[in-house]
């Protein structure tokens, strides 16, 4: 395997397309098979927010934005695929960005260690349920606080203080991480105001965020949700 090529080749959206593909089809299959009938209340925070914001723009439905957000991966899927220096892609890739995503869990699961609380919501609901909200966080928190925070305030920081590539990313990173922290005290299914939590949120928000600005959003995806069932494995083992 040519080092230098996966590195490039697979930080493009295609293969983050490609690679987080089966985690949105578990995430959605398994959100359909729990409950059908009361789909709004078991779907992860962050997918709430954007089919919310979907509906804004006259797509309704409980997969509106879920129909929204494939087709936008397709497409980024047939551009992308044009760019590269191949036209096939290649399975040992992406054997290998699980492996490379299961080496940063781990690594964030080592920050993490260092606080007392490890940060997964909704651990009173059923253990499916639970694996199912955590493949769900992977995906649509890191493609919101990620994909779009990310790009679109260092493209703000740019304008507005001319900072270059290095600081605009740094400091998107940060923005971004606050907001993915404050996020979770928010709505009626929020947790009680704690600096401390806060805290221990934004330091995985900053390194979430560094992985997506390494290594593109399929890696990031893929950490994030191996991350909760780390925890998720601690929190029923240790029960």
């Amino acid at each position: 395997m040519n080092h230098s090529n996966y590195w490039k080749e697979t930080h493009t959206p295609l293969y983050s397309f490609i690679f987080t593909l089966p985690l949105f089809l578990i995430y959605e299959i398994g959100i359909f098979s729990i409950a059908a009938s009361d789909l709004p209340l078991l779907r992860n925070g962050a997918d709430v927010i954007m089919r919310q914001m979907m509906e804004m723009f006259g797509v309704f439905g409980t997969y509106g934005f879920s129909g929204t957000f494939l087709i936008g991966f397709m497409v980024a899927f047939l551009r992308q695929k044009k760019k590269l220096m191949s036209t096939s892609i290649r399975g040992e890739y992406l054997l290998t960005m699980l492996f490379e995503s299961i080496g940063w869990a781990i690594v964030l699961t080592i920050v993490m260690i260092w606080f007392p609380i490890l940060l997964m919501n909704g651990k009173d609901g059923r253990l499916i349920q639970q694996v199912v909200l955590a493949i769900g966080a992977g995906i649509y928190e890191e493609f919101i606080f990620r994909v779009i925070l990310i790009t679109g305030l260092a493209a703000v920081l740019e304008f507005i203080f001319q900072w270059g590539e290095m600081g605009k990313k740094v400091g998107a990173v940060i923005l971004a991480a606050m907001l993915f922290s404050g996020f979770h005290f928010v709505g009626a299914f929020g947790e009680p105001p704690s600096m401390y939590i806060f805290f221990v949120r934004l330091i995985a928000g900053i390194v979430l965020g560094g992985i997506y600005v390494l290594r593109g959003f399929g890696v990031a995806a893929y950490t994030h949700a191996i991350y909760d069932l780390f925890v998720l494995v601690k929190f029923t083992t240790s029960s």
